[in-house]
């Protein structure tokens, strides 16, 4: 297949792996850009988020899936299908393991699961920078042994290392066919949903000790002005009052440090000026209601 006039590939690859394994940190690293957001936090990433790079004449379509653990209330049952879901509808699966953490029975349980895949499975040990290399190669093994895999990469996604060797297996990897975006596309996320999904994270990062991870923002408003600039508004909906209060923080204090800093980042993704009001608004039992399941991304059913 051709795109213009050169022959091209293009293929998706889901990431799977356990909370924290540091997906989100490898698709931003890939990508060269913010596309999912990226906490200490658990379960921050919910539904499949789409980053996008290219290698030589391949284009790559990284799905990030929710990270896999044993769910209990029905909001986490239903990230934990959509990324089962999401490595079966792919055309590669990478595993990506904390390599500092090894193989714990939460990872173990993963391997056996993703050996039932059917899609073709690379391994991908992140943190090395971390673990000695003769554990490495002994945590390779032992994964080996319980999933069977094309392709074992070692890497960092913070500092970079062996990052272009990823790159390029996966490009090698992938059918022939025309790429399924523009060049310069990084993410199939709208810019409202971006923007929505950075507020969402700035929340996390200040308020991780005090408030719920079910909380949920929504750009409610995204309007374009004379000078260039961008207005947005955005709601951020929690399910008690005294999570509301944390939000707000005395005076306002908090609402306002998630703002500035958020209203920074979403400017350079933008690329434009923006002028961003934030609420807060309490929406009981929100993670009960199937509207707000769809809203990101997520079935209801699933849970």
């Amino acid at each position: 297949m051709t795109t213009g006039d050169r022959a091209t590939r293009a293929g998706f690859v889901a990431l799977i792996g356990a909370p924290n394994a540091g997906k989100s940190t490898l698709v931003n690293a890939l990508t060269g850009t913010k596309v999912s957001i990226v906490t200490h936090k658990v379960q921050t990433t919910r539904a499949l988020i789409r980053g996008i790079f290219v290698e030589g004449d391949a284009q790559i379509v990284l799905v990030d899936t929710p990270g896999i653990f044993s769910p209990k209330r029905h909001l986490e049952r239903a990230m934990v299908k959509t990324a089962w879901r999401g490595a079966s509808d792919a055309d590669r699966v990478a595993v990506i393991i904390d390599a500092k953490g090894g193989i714990t029975e939460e990872v173990a349980d993963i391997l056996e699961r993703a050996g039932k895949v059917a899609q073709p499975k690379d391994l991908v040990l992140n943190k090395i920078d971390l673990v000695p290399r003769e554990k490495l190669l002994e945590l390779a093994q032992k994964a080996n042994e319980i999933c069977a895999f094309e392709q074992t990469y070692m890497v960092s996604a913070t500092k970079g290392s062996g990052l272009e060797d990823l790159k390029r297996g996966l490009a090698s990897k992938m059918p022939s066919g025309p790429w399924f975006y523009p060049e310069d596309q990084v993410s199939d996320l709208p810019m409202r949903a971006l923007a929505a999904e950075i507020t969402r994270e700035k929340l996390i990062l200040r308020l991780h000790e005090e408030l719920p991870y079910r909380s949920s923002v929504e750009t409610t408003q995204w309007k374009s002005l004379r000078d260039g600039s961008v207005r947005i508004e955005q709601t951020i909906y929690v399910e008690r009052e005294s999570q509301r209060k944390i939000v707000l923080g005395e005076k306002g204090r908090t609402i306002k440090a998630i703002g500035a800093s958020a209203r920074t980042e979403i400017a350079e993704a933008a690329e434009t000026p923006v002028h961003l009001f934030l609420f807060v608004k309490v929406r009981e039992n929100w993670s009960q209601d199937p509207e707000r399941y769809r809203e990101i991304g997520l079935d209801f059913s699933d849970g």
